[in-house]
């Protein structure tokens, strides 16, 4: 009796759907991977512009959102002396959200044209500033200098802004008393620890009645009337 020997089959068309499938998936994620940024939002930058931090970044040429690290933006914006701290969001629709804050300019040095960040580093600025910063037409010693920009900052900006020149002024009787030009014409004498008392300056205006002069407010409170 011959014995029959049946041929196995191969399947061959399952292998191919799976290499079909196979095939698709890596494409895709291909694609998805290769995804450009749609789109860039960054706030809180007053000096820094935004043209800057998309070339510190690279995202200028709208890499792929996925290929791109919040860590590796994060670390070449921080690189600016600038920027006091950065928080980078994902959002919908391959959006990166990029919210800055940066150092305070507190007032710029007349003998190096440098200006001075409230972590007392000093920067050169080719940007426009939009707001207005005094000038330290003199040095202030070193062991008066932490003192000056601790109360110095708690001035409100508003009231800053105001101010166009600062000296570091001292007599035989105190060592820490400063002279602050306001850009209005008055001169305004403070030690140190009162620089707080600037914060109503609005407030004493009226009583000066548009006259213009010396307001001692390290020493009691009086105003003499310019020669």
């Amino acid at each position: 009796m011959t014995k029959v020997i049946k041929k196995k089959k191969l399947r061959l068309l399952p292998f191919f759907i799976f290499v079909i499938v196979i095939a698709i998936i890596v494409f895709l994620f291909l694609i998805i991977a290769d995804t450009k940024v749609k789109n860039i939002i960054i706030t809180g930058n007053d000096i820094i512009s935004d043209e800057e931090i998309l070339e510190a970044t690279g995202l200028i040429n709208y890499p792929s959102f996925y290929k791109t690290t919040k860590g590796k933006i994060e670390k070449a914006i921080l690189k600016n002396p600038l920027v006091k701290s950065v928080k980078i969001d994902r959002e919908f629709y391959h959006i990166f959200n990029i919210k800055i804050e940066e150092y305070e300019i507190l007032y710029k040095r007349e003998d190096n044209g440098k200006y001075v960040l409230e972590n007392k580093d000093e920067i050169t600025l080719d940007n426009n500033i939009p707001y207005m910063i005094p000038r330290l037409i003199n040095e202030i010693p070193d062991n008066k200098i932490n003192s000056f920009i601790k109360y110095y900052k708690r001035i409100d900006r508003s009231i800053r802004e105001k101010i166009s020149e600062i000296k570091y002024d001292p007599n035989e009787y105190d060592k820490d008393r400063f002279l602050v030009y306001m850009d209005d014409g008055n001169c305004v004498f403070l030690t140190i620890t009162k620089f707080e008392r600037l914060n109503y300056y609005n407030d004493v205006l009226p009583q000066l009645g548009g006259r213009k002069g010396y307001l001692y407010l390290d020493s009691g409170n009086h105003f003499q009337i310019m020669q």
